[in-house]
């Protein structure tokens, strides 16, 4: 049997690491949190190399006095807590004792900090081990620098993630803080470049705006409940503002970040009916509570907390939520009724007088003005005289003017129908035998949902509404596959304003975005600029492009190929919104280029665009057979 020993306070130290510190975005939560305890008002996060490198975290707060820094390194010390009934009464983001000595037992630590406002003092770690203590010129607070992370463990290493991904999960962690703290003045700095800054005013609505951006925050809505042992805060977004995951839903539970799959289902159990499928909304949900209720140490790093009657507060969140939408729903109904609606429009005619060499618009001389009261009569309409519609004339009254001969030979000279097959270069050789599938159909009839066609005897029923979006699906797609994708310039430059997060992840996406046709460019702080767009959007182009780059910042995207799919199938459907009356040239033409499709019984999500009702089964159904 090995013997068994005790391990050293260094080795000790490492492990205990291990569970707290996890990647650089944790040396920087429990640093932050560290200053929020201290009672500071304006922390500053300065970060090199994802983390990596270095971290400095400075704050105007309490400071550390000289004589207790040894001790504020040792693990298990704390000024949080003295006996046992202060572990279940936690009012405090920090109470282990653990972070200074995990971050230091796995990096080079120095720390300046002045608690008397006089002089301050500097102190080096590393590895655990205290290098040196000196007195130093230093403002109120204290600020703590984390360099070489992971130095000495470079097992560690091989778990972080890109260096992206460890600079978002930072971005995260501090917009999640500084969301449970509008009264402390953020700043964080990623190799002095600003990713955020909140005005520490207090201000709900003004930290959402720094965190998800202005357009995001002009659109949440207030909410406020209370019982006797809860009190529940916040702000939610409206239904039409929602993003694929509910990694936007931040739980804040007396200031402290957590994450609860209840009280988050809490949320959108709230919304009821209003989200679309698969969709959740932005929102803040504050709680506060007696510490009593709550047990915080069930988590090393305290993302997860024990919470007494959980069921409760799930129903008070879902209450003042759904009462926070109806009042929002209500005032919007109300200010609808103040305006009444017109009956009609006066519209004044306006006289332009151009130049008559490119067209004369003076009013006929054989029409008097129109009374206006009486939009139906015509005063007096003097005797026209006959006119040969054959015979040339300069002006443009009428059907035949002088360059109409010229214009007919240049449209004789065209041709738009080439004499080879324009769908060879679109349907592969393995998909012919779909395409011939679909026999030739003669248009029959419609009704308000199906175009009814037949062949051979069999009837074929065609779901209007989805064969038109599985053409747009089809156009949309060959479009994104040319090499060079059409672009309509925009008169007035659109700009788009984003969260940092969101603009970190759009901005490391650029190049699949412009495969697209959206090309955008940076303009200031987390905001893009578009100067034009590609033509296969749809007319409401902010609102198109956010959509896609919301698809493309998704963490459940998949591949490219699918996501392109999906953003296409997405445009397809928004430019199809409904059924509307087709004419019989209308349903020609779609049976038409059914046939040009390589599969045209299914959309893009898999629904049927066409049942076949055989001449054996119409018979059966009107039992001809017996």
């Amino acid at each position: 049997m090995a013997q068994i020993h005790e391990l050293s306070v260094n080795l000790a130290n490492q492990i205990a690491a291990g569970e707290v510190i996890e990647r650089p975005a944790s040396v920087v939560k429990e640093l932050v949190e560290n200053a929020i305890d201290a009672g500071s008002d304006r922390i500053r996060i300065d970060f090199i190399d994802a983390g990596l490198k270095q971290i400095v975290v400075q704050d105007n707060g309490s400071g550390i006095p000289s004589d207790q820094i040894d001790l504020a390194f040792t693990r298990h010390a704390t000024s949080k807590i003295k006996n046992e009934h202060d572990l279940f009464n936690v009012n405090t983001l920090g109470f282990r004792g653990e972070a200074l000595a995990s971050i230091a037992a796995v990096s080079h630590v120095e720390i300046l900090t002045n608690a008397t406002g006089k002089v301050g003092t500097r102190a080096q770690f590393s590895a655990g081990i205290k290098k040196g203590q000196e007195e130093a010129a230093a403002v109120q607070g204290t600020q703590i620098t984390v360099k070489d992370l992971f130095y000495n463990t470079p097992a560690r290493l091989k778990y972080l993630r890109s260096p992206r991904t460890e600079i978002m999960k930072i971005v995260d962690i501090v917009n999640r803080i500084a969301l449970g703290y509008p009264d402390i003045a953020f700043t964080l700095m990623n190799e002095g470049k600003l990713l955020l800054r909140t005005a520490g005013n207090n201000n709900l609505r003004q930290t959402v705006s720094s965190v998800y951006g202005r357009q995001v925050a002009e659109k949440m809505l207030e909410f406020k409940s209370s019982d006797n042992d809860f009190e529940v805060s916040g702000l939610i977004s409206k239904p039409e503002l929602t993003r694929a995951t509910r990694n936007f839903i931040s739980i804040l539970l007396n200031g402290r970040y957590i994450k609860n799959f209840r009280l988050s289902s809490a949320v959108m159990d709230g919304y009821g009916n209003k989200l679309s499928d698969k969709h959740c909304p932005f929102a803040v949900v504050r709680i506060k509570t007696d510490p009593l209720l709550v047990d915080v140490n069930v988590h090393p790093t305290k993302r997860e907390v024990r919470l007494s009657k959980e069921t409760e507060l799930s129903r008070l969140i879902t209450n003042a939520i759904s009462t926070a939408l109806l009042i929002n729903e209500n005032e919007v109904d109300a200010v609808n009724n103040l305006t009444a609606s017109k009956t009609e429009t006066l519209v004044d005619q306006l006289k332009f007088n151009l130049n008559k060499n490119v067209v004369e618009t003076k009013r006929t001389p054989e029409v008097d003005e129109i009374r206006e009261n009486k939009p139906d009569k015509i005063k007096n309409i003097k005797h026209a005289r006959y006119v040969d519609l054959n015979i040339p004339r300069d002006d443009d009254r009428y059907l035949i003017t002088s360059t109409w001969s010229d214009n007919v030979k240049k449209q004789c000279q065209l041709t738009p129908f080439s004499s080879n097959n324009s769908t060879a270069a679109v349907i592969s050789a393995g998909d012919e035998l779909l395409a011939s599938s679909l026999p030739e159909l003669t248009f029959v009839g419609q009704t308000a949902t199906y175009i009814i066609a037949a062949n051979a005897g069999d009837l074929y029923l065609v779901d209007q509404v989805t064969a038109r979006r599985l053409l747009a699906f089809k156009k949309i797609m060959r479009d994104l596959a040319s090499p060079q994708i059409n672009q309509q310039g925009l008169l007035t430059p659109l700009i788009l304003e984003f969260g940092n997060l969101d603009y970190l992840q759009i901005k490391n996406k650029m190049t699949d975005i412009q495969k697209i046709g959206i090309y955008l460019e940076e303009f200031g702080q987390d905001t893009f600029i578009i100067r034009s767009y590609p033509t296969w959007l749809g007319r409401d182009v902010e609102q198109s492009v956010r959509r896609i780059l919301d698809s493309f910042i998704n963490v459940d995207q998949g591949s490219n190929a699918s996501l392109i799919k999906r953003i296409a199938a997405q445009e397809a459907q928004k430019k199809i919104a409904g059924r509307k009356k087709l004419t019989t040239a209308d349903c020609g033409e779609i049976l038409t280029s059914l046939r040009e499709i390589s599969d045209p019984y299914h959309d893009a999500q898999g629904n049927l665009v066409i049942v076949r009702l055989k001449q054996n089964d119409l018979r059966k159904m009107f039992k001809r057979n017996e």
